[in-house]
């Protein structure tokens, strides 16, 4: 909390000394409330005096006014102020996970990353806002009440106040076991939210399988768990309050004992005990609120211990302080002795001494089995990772030595996992490119084929796509994404297995739409359908993170290898072969005609 304080508040502290001007004030209205009862009772009552009734009223309205007033002050600043803190925080928490390094992403669930950004902030909102009142407001007027008392009669404030100390050491013990079980919430409504996230959107699976008994069955233990979680936090928040009520009711009644008997013996009038008395029970509620604020302190801890944590991961891929800006003469990209292995996995590297060479403005694909490296290959080359060992270079540039977002604004890609955001088909068409015209979309949609389906749609460019474009079909969402790499006009294009799982009419309309959008373009290809690669330029074969053969397709069926088994396997049931003259439309006109020559 010290730290969310120093870095977060003091941009907030004109608003909170305001604010608490506005508290002190409050608590001088409240204690002048309990000095009243003097002259209500010997000034008023005791000396018959209508003249000081209207005196008192008179004051006793003034005071409520200008208690109204400074309580409404305080609570707006200090509302303000809790939002402009908590949404400065979500702000900063956003930013730092944006980002972040992929393998941020590959460790962590985006229920999980939601619930830190969400909930996890509103229980740090909700922590800082009873902080900032509790010791503020309560504090100042607890002080000021106390003062009253002490004033009044010392030897009486001691008797009244003398059993709290008491308390110390279970507010103590209470804070340590709420905060253990605030983790332990916000741990649980994190893999709830995950939970949900993964059912809400694997809604057609669930259904298909016939699963809505055992995901209903997995939420209500999720939920049950959270549900136990907090009515244990609850049961130790309360905890508290029989203590506090039993030491609240010796109090009084030791004062009452005492006091009562210096009224009867004459040592002090009516008047003075029962302003003393009132002081003691206005003080009653703001020293019970301040008990417990350890206790309701301790889920915000929790959640500023996640959020901080989070924020203080620092991502290993940046910009090196001398890094410059990518010299794009051509596109031509090199792996040269590239060895890489996953976090956790080093035994089981995912390349191993790769030497791959992608000339400008060529067709490069990647096959082989899965598992085999070449969506690291993917990977390395925009730097979502670093090699262990060699260098990734575009036109003789090392990746590592260049700006990242000079490095990835040349670099557009398209993969089998579209993912189109809820929003309109022209905003995600602009996602390549957000200043691009109208007219640039338009044309970008056309030469992806998009433009024949977005044309008849009421709303066309407009429409919304819905969660991750769940209004438009396979083939559709593949050609808006075709679109936005169109858009971008990056030279140097990357194709994940980019005409999987369509359609043969959809694939067709695909491959048109990447025929386009490939030329002129150094691109890189990912393949498990040899079909789609035959007319590239070279092709490389991996396995187990090594390159084992590469060449054109027919030199790569005449080797006998992996390459051929392969190619075997999937026009073994009578399919056209390759080899027998069929050439992809995804691949430019003059490379098909070479294919097929």
């Amino acid at each position: 909390m010290r730290r969310l304080l120093a870095e977060h508040v003091r941009p907030e502290l004109p608003r909170l000394v305001a604010a608490l001007i506005c508290m002190a004030i409050v608590s001088a209205m409240t204690a002048a409330l309990a000095w009243q009862m003097q002259a209500i009772l010997d000034r008023v009552f005791g000396a018959r005096d209508m003249a000081a009734l209207q005196m008192v009223a008179a004051g006793t309205f003034a005071i409520f006014v200008v208690k109204g007033f400074a309580s409404f002050g305080q609570s707006v600043l200090m509302t303000r102020m809790g939002l402009a803190i908590v949404s400065g925080l979500q702000k900063r928490l956003f930013r730092h996970v944006v980002g972040a390094d992929l393998v941020f992403f590959h460790d962590r669930s985006p229920g999980d990353l939601v619930s830190r950004v969400i909930n996890d902030c509103a229980q740090l909102r909700d922590a800082l806002s009873t902080l900032l009142t509790n010791v503020g407001k309560d504090a100042l007027t607890l002080v000021g009440l106390v003062a009253l008392m002490f004033y009044q009669d010392w030897l009486l404030a001691l008797i009244a106040f003398v059993a709290f100390p008491l308390a110390v050491l279970p507010i103590a013990r209470v804070g340590r076991r709420v905060r253990r079980l605030a983790r332990g919430t916000q741990q649980q409504t994190g893999g709830l939210a995950t939970l949900l996230d993964e059912v809400f959107h694997g809604a057609r699976q669930v259904k298909a399988y016939g699963m809505e008994r055992i995901e209903t069955a997995r939420a209500d233990e999720a939920v049950d768990r959270l549900f136990r979680l907090q009515l244990k936090s609850g049961r130790s928040r309360s905890a508290l309050q029989p203590a506090m009520e039993v030491l609240g009711g010796l109090a009084i009644v030791a004062v009452m004992l005492y006091g009562g008997h210096q009224v009867i013996a004459g040592a002090r009038t009516p008047g003075t005990f029962f302003s003393f008395i009132t002081a003691l029970l206005l003080a009653y509620e703001p020293l019970k609120r301040l008990a417990n604020l350890n206790a309701a302190m301790q889920a915000g801890l929790a959640a500023a211990d996640r959020i901080f944590a989070m924020i203080d991961l620092e991502p290993a891929i940046v910009d090196r302080p001398d890094a410059k800006p990518l010299s794009l003469q051509g596109g031509a990209i090199r792996l040269e002795q590239v060895g890489f292995a996953y976090e956790g996995a080093a035994e089981r590297p995912a390349l191993a001494g790769v030497d791959i060479d992608i000339p400008a403005g060529a067709t490069i694909a990647l096959v082989g089995p899965s598992g085999a490296g070449k969506s690291t290959v993917f990977n390395l080359i925009p730097r979502f990772f670093d090699p262990q060992s060699g260098r990734v270079t575009i036109d003789g540039q090392d990746v590592h030595n260049l700006t990242l977002a000079s490095l990835r604004r040349s670099i557009g890609l398209v993969s089998q996992d579209v993912l189109l955001f809820d929003d309109s088909i022209r905003a995600n068409i602009l996602y390549g490119r957000p200043e691009a015209s109208e007219a640039e979309i338009i044309e970008a949609a056309r030469a992806a084929q998009a433009w024949e389906f977005i044309g008849t749609l009421p709303q066309g460019l407009d429409m919304m796509v819905g969660p991750r474009g769940a209004k438009l079909s396979g083939g559709q969402r593949q050609r808006i994404a075709i679109a936005r790499a169109m858009l971008r006009n990056a030279p140097i294009l990357l194709l994940d297995e980019a005409t999987s799982n369509l359609d043969p009419e959809s694939e067709r309309a695909v491959q048109t739409a990447l025929a386009r959008l490939v030329q002129g373009r150094t691109t890189l290809v990912i393949a498990h359908r040899l079909a789609t690669v035959a007319a590239a330029d070279r092709i490389y074969v991996l396995d187990q993170g090594r390159v084992v053969e590469a060449g054109p397709h027919q030199e790569l069926l005449a080797l006998g290898g992996i390459y051929a088994r392969l190619h075997a396997l999937q026009f073994r049931d009578g399919e056209a072969a390759l080899d027998d003259g069929a050439a992809p439309e995804s691949l430019p006109a003059e490379r098909r005609r070479q294919a097929q020559g």
